[in-house]
């Protein structure tokens, strides 16, 4: 089974961000533009919490707040759980299921490395499954 630091590797390290004092609705825009459902929110480098659509939906649209005047520091998830890249793809998996996460920022000695999401996990999970089956296939014709 694949690490996350491998899946990181092969998916890359960008990582998109930005501070508490932004409006939620420039986080919601750079979610938009980048195509990524989270972002992490960074203050001196630091990681000091997560604004994600589910924070969005759960925090301003149901609580009838106006995102042009709402603060990421005042709806971001802190503290933020993380993984070390040693981690597989299956723990990593079983600790976002446990913790009930859909983006894990992957940190080793306090360096941000990336971020994983849940569809990073399946896609790694299903390719390593199609590799089995075909090397399962290619021993039974053989």
């Amino acid at each position: 089974m694949a690490t996350i630091r491998q899946l990181l590797d092969s998916k890359g390290h960008e990582v998109f961000s930005l501070g508490p004092d932004a409006s939620v609705f420039d986080a919601i825009e750079m979610m938009a533009t980048r195509g990524v459902g989270a972002l992490l929110v960074l203050e001196h480098s630091r990681i000091v919490g997560i604004i994600s659509e589910r924070d969005y939906a759960r925090k301003v649209v149901l609580r009838g707040r106006v995102s042009k005047s709402t603060w990421v520091g005042d709806i971001m998830t802190s503290p933020v759980i993380t993984s070390p890249s040693h981690l597989t793809v299956e723990e990593a998996m079983a600790v976002m299921t446990e913790r009930r996460i859909r983006h894990l920022p992957v940190v080793d000695d306090g360096r941000l490395l990336g971020v994983v999401s849940v569809g990073d996990l399946v896609k790694s999970i299903i390719a390593e499954q199609q590799f089995v089956i075909s090397q399962l296939q290619n021993y039974i014709h053989s």
